[in-house]
């Protein structure tokens, strides 16, 4: 099985140009952001833009770094714990050539792990212990793109958090590979939304909640807001905040909603630059 397929970020289409997310789902959804909850700016955005490939931008008067398929997002708020031992243990990105990364990240003093028997996979770790997962495609077409959330939801539950994400917000049920351990039968479950696929693992207990943690929340692109989050009333999820505008920038709306097993989620309208 091609490492391309096997990731699943084919799934909905090609990844877009920096500045732009994924194409919206028939549910009106996207891949929006990963927001961080950080104790040094100017750190992470080393990181972020000049070790692992990001762009610095703005929506008017709010900071991103941008990635094809996803925004990095950072508050200067020290974080209540690292992302460990919570419901979002990392999140995974696919580059295009894994052995300059991995020479990049040694140069940089990094923590670098291969945990599986994949050459083509790696975790690198960057401030306040925010574990990225790493995987080299050579027929990639940009340098770096999103690629996948990993939730660790107790056992039992996988197949209902399976069921939740695509009750509400259109997610595609399925599975794939493990990639640390490809070919060998060791499945991992997941859902695909476009650019990300959500991958699922199981964990012996019930972990903590990812608010005020150094991965704080993930975040939605959505068409029309409003009327989504009507709808996802209308089928029993219940939000934690109200949509509201955002003063720093003319075109942003957001609302907040945590799932059944604690990641918090934001929804945004209008979060990425305009062109």
């Amino acid at each position: 099985m091609k490492l391309r397929t096997l990731m699943a970020i084919s799934v909905f289409g090609a990844i877009p140009a920096l500045a732009q997310l994924a194409a919206l789902n028939a549910d009106g959804v996207t891949m929006g952001h990963v927001h961080l909850y950080v104790k040094d700016v100017a750190a992470q955005t080393h990181f972020w833009v000049d070790i692992m490939g990001g762009k610095a931008a703005k929506n008017e008067k709010i900071s991103l770094i941008e990635f094809p398929g996803v925004f990095i997002m950072v508050n200067p708020t020290a974080p209540t714990a690292p992302p460990a031992a919570s419901i979002v243990d990392h999140f995974g990105v696919v580059v295009k050539d894994l052995p300059a990364e991995i020479a990049k990240w040694n140069a940089n003093g990094l923590k670098v792990e291969q945990t599986g028997t994949n050459p083509m996979q790696r975790y690198v770790t960057g401030p306040d212990d925010i574990r990225v997962e790493v995987f080299g495609d050579p027929n990639l077409a940009h340098p770096v793109e999103m690629n996948h959330i990993h939730l660790f939801p107790p056992k039992d539950d996988i197949r209902a958090m399976q069921e939740w994400y695509a009750k509400a917000f259109g997610g595609v049920i399925g599975r794939r590979d493990s990639v640390a351990r490809p070919n060998v039968g060791a499945w991992i479950q997941t859902v695909d939304l476009p650019g990300v696929n959500l991958s699922i693992g199981a964990s012996e207990t019930r972990r903590a909640p990812t608010k005020g943690r150094s991965i704080d929340h993930i975040g939605f692109e959505v068409k029309n807001l409003d009327a989504f989050v009507k709808k996802l009333e209308a089928k029993g999820i219940k939000l934690d905040e109200p949509v509201r505008s955002v003063p720093a920038s003319s075109q942003l709306k957001i609302s907040f909603l945590t799932d059944p097993w604690g990641t918090r989620i934001e929804l945004t309208e209008g979060l990425a630059p305009k062109l």
